[in-house]
Parts: structure tokens; sequence; C-alpha cells
């Protein structure tokens, strides 16, 4: 004698987004437990009335949802009789591998510069103690030669009028830049620091620059400055290279000048500094002493020290969310609410990287991407902190001799250029941000 199958259980779920664009009424609505991923964003595109269905991904207690409903239950211990809430936000597109461009030497820094109108051009420094200016064909624009060791971090300048660079030699230095013309010259050396510049941030609402360097000081620099500060004394300005480098041609001396302030409160080596992305005169700065510190640049004091359980070795900021992500040697990413009333030093953790995450980059309000010195740049949600990354994204093929595809990353930008890194291998690889992803779309 047949018998009707059981009914599928079911179990009311409430759905949550934090956009306002793709928001369906907060009403909890019974659906069956046997649904995953698929079934729950076509009962959202149903509730949409989308022309074209739109992939979601859904959170629970701040995690992806990466199996059905009623195993999210039985991991939970909770009952058909619950509401569960699910945050749902458009899917994450992989990046696609779109090109690489080699150089001589590892990539220690890239920076893009995408104006209206203007094809993208991207910054490159690398250990050979050159910068190159690439157009989104990988036909090298220009080239800043004068550095006499390895560049470790390059930007533009506001409005990409020009560049600033800086590196082992200690130093900082303009430069103006004309891609159309292949020109680049040298405008100012800037000196003050006493070991290696490590890391870079330019200021877009002001001329301002910050420097993080190995000899624990956080330097504050200006690009046009009224009455330019002069620079150290010969006795403290960094020694004459032991064998030449190219550099580039000029007739006329380049100016020296010292900086506005060497701001003075780590106590090892500073790897990353930031300015707020809110407020101009505050910065953020990190370091090997196992500490995230806050700077007043007005009055060029220490406001607040936040110390963490590993050395950092890179940070980006996170404006719409008031948040800090700094990137470990101890391989994972936590993210700090910087704010004096903020009743927890680390507000989440995020793990995936085997290895030391050497840099960090906003890519939207919610996204972020890493490298590591595993070899790989990873994609996270903020908004997942117990779910890992949500793609890896590999370095593809490898840069020449003695390159075996595991080589270290050490710089990473998420653009409308797409994701941007470079590493041992020496390349800059791009990878392109698909049309529905979360973070940035392309704009090429």
């Amino acid at each position: 004698m047949d018998t009707d199958p059981a009914p599928t259980p079911k179990v009311q779920v409430q759905f949550v987004t934090r956009h306002a664009d793709i928001a369906v009424p907060p009403a909890p609505i019974l659906v069956p437990t046997n649904l995953k991923r698929y079934g729950l964003s076509q009962i959202i595109n149903h509730l949409l009335d989308t022309p074209t269905p739109v992939p979601f991904d859904f959170l629970a207690a701040g995690a992806f949802l990466r199996s059905s409903l009623d195993e999210y239950l039985t991991q939970h211990g909770l009952s058909a009789e619950s509401v569960v809430t699910l945050e749902y936000v458009r899917a994450v597109v992989p990046p696609k591998f779109r090109a690489a461009f080699q150089h001589d030497d590892w990539v220690s820094s890239v920076n893009t510069l995408s104006a209206d109108g203007d094809a993208p051009l991207i910054l490159s420094g690398s250990y050979d103690g050159i910068a190159r200016v690439w157009n989104i064909s990988g036909q090298v624009v220009a080239e800043a030669s004068g550095h006499t060791a390895a560049i470790k971090a390059a930007k533009w300048t506001p409005n990409g009028a020009g560049i600033v660079t800086a590196g082992m030699d200690r130093t900082l230095r303009l430069w103006s830049c004309d891609p159309e013309s292949s020109a680049i010259t040298p405008l100012a050396e800037l000196l003050g620091h006493k070991s290696t510049v490590t890391h870079l941030a330019v200021d877009p609402r002001s001329t301002h620059i910050l420097s993080a360097s190995s000899d624990s000081t956080i330097g504050l620099w200006s690009t046009t400055p009224a009455t330019p500060p002069p620079p150290p004394p010969s006795s403290l300005l960094p020694p004459k290279p032991s064998k030449k480098r190219k550099t580039t041609s000029t007739t006329t001396t380049i100016p020296r000048y010292g900086a506005l302030a060497l701001l003075t409160g780590h106590t090892g080596p500073a790897s990353a500094v930031e300015f707020d992305g809110k407020d101009a005169t505050v910065a953020y700065s990190a370091g090997w002493d196992h500490t995230i510190r806050t700077w007043d640049l007005a009055t060029h004091r220490l406001v607040d020290t936040r110390t963490t359980q590993h050395p950092v070795a890179s940070m980006c900021v996170l404006p719409s969310l008031s948040l800090l992500a700094a990137g470990s040697t101890a391989r994972h990413i936590t993210l700090h609410d910087p704010r004096a009333g903020a009743s927890e030093v680390a507000a989440g953790v995020l793990r995936g990287h085997t290895n030391c995450v050497a840099a960090l980059c906003a890519g939207g309000e919610w996204m972020m991407a890493s490298a590591g010195h595993d070899g790989t740049v990873r994609v996270w949600d903020v908004r997942a902190v117990g779910s890992g990354s949500v793609f890896v994204v590999r370095r593809e093929g490898g840069g020449g001799e003695g390159v075996t595809g595991r080589e270290k990353v050490f710089a990473v930008e998420w653009s409308g250029v797409g994701i941007v890194s470079g590493g041992e291998d020496r390349r800059v690889q791009i990878n392109e941000t698909p049309t529905g992803a979360e973070g940035v779309e392309p704009k090429l």
C-alpha cells in the first residue's frame, strides 16, 4: 500500500538587507528547510520581481550560509519553531585574470589612477629602484629613476598631477608626471627618516603625505609647503650608494626639504600609515611594536594607542564603517574601531591566509582585498567574519627564472581597474571585478 511522502519541514525566515534598493518586506515567511542558497535566491528574486535573476548570498550569525537551512538548524541546536534571520547581499562574482606586466625585479607597490574620461594608469614601485607608469595595455609610458635603493612605496599625488615614491634609501621623492609625453620630472627630495620608508599615504583632500619608517617615526610632509622646511643636517643625510643605479637625467639640482613633522611614539618599526576617511586632521599608524596609534595632525600629538596581539604588517581604513583593518604577521586580519568610545580592542577577526598579511585595501563599503606572503590575494566581506575569504585570487603563471608561482605578494589595490597586485614574481597582475560584484565595478 502506497503512502504519501512526509511533507518537507518548514521554518520561518526573516530576510533583511543593508541595501535599500533590494529590500523586501521584513515580515517572516515560511520556507522549506531543505532550501540552500540557490532556492533562497529564487525567493528574493520573486519578492523583488526582478526581470533577470540576481544571485544572492546569505549570512546567518555572521557567516555565509553554505548548507541547507535544515543543516544550519541542526548545527546551531535550533528547532523548526525558530525564526531564522538571514541577511542577504548581492553575490560577489569571482575576479577574472586580465593581464600581467613584467618587471625586472620584485614589485613592492601598486597604485591606480582612473580619472574621468581618461584611460586608467597603473603606477608600480620596484626593488630595482624604478617607479613605472603603465597603461592598461601593458606599455610603460613613463619611468621615474632616482632612488639609490629599492622603492617600497609609490603613490599618485592628488588629482594625478604627480607621484611620490619612497624606499630603502630613507628618502621620499616628488615627481611631476605627464604620461602623454612620457615625461617624469623630479621635483624634490624629502629627507628626515633615518631608516627604510616602508609605506606612504596620500590625502586626496589636501597636499599632505604621510610616511611610515623602520626608524619608528611617522613623517608628515607637504607637496606644496608655504615655507619649505629645511632638510636635516648633512650628517643625517642618507649615505651615497655603493653602486650606481639608473637615474632620470636632469640638468638641475633637485631641491631638498625636511618634514613638517616627524611623529614619535612607536617603539619598533612602523609598517603602515593611513589618513582617516572622514577627517583629514586624523591619521593612524601601525607597527611591529604590536600597536595601532591615532594621531592629531593639527597638533602633531599622539591621542590614542591600541595594543594588538601580534605585530601589524599592513593596514587600511574602511571609512563608511568607521573601522580599521590590520593585517598581522600571524596570518590573520583584525577589525578595529579606533573611536575613543569603542568598548572592544578588536571588532572581528578574518582568517584564511597562511602567512604574513603584507597589504590591505578597501574595495567598497563592505569588501576588502588582502595580499599575503602565502602567494595569494584574498577577497573578503567584513560582514562575514566567521566565513573566511570570499575568493582566493592566485597569481597566474610565473615571472621568469626561479619563480615558482608561490612567491610572496607585497601589494594590492582594488579600484575601477579591478584588483591589481604585485610581488616576488616580478609582475603586476590585474584581475577584473565583473559587473554585479559588491565591490568596485570596472570603469575601463
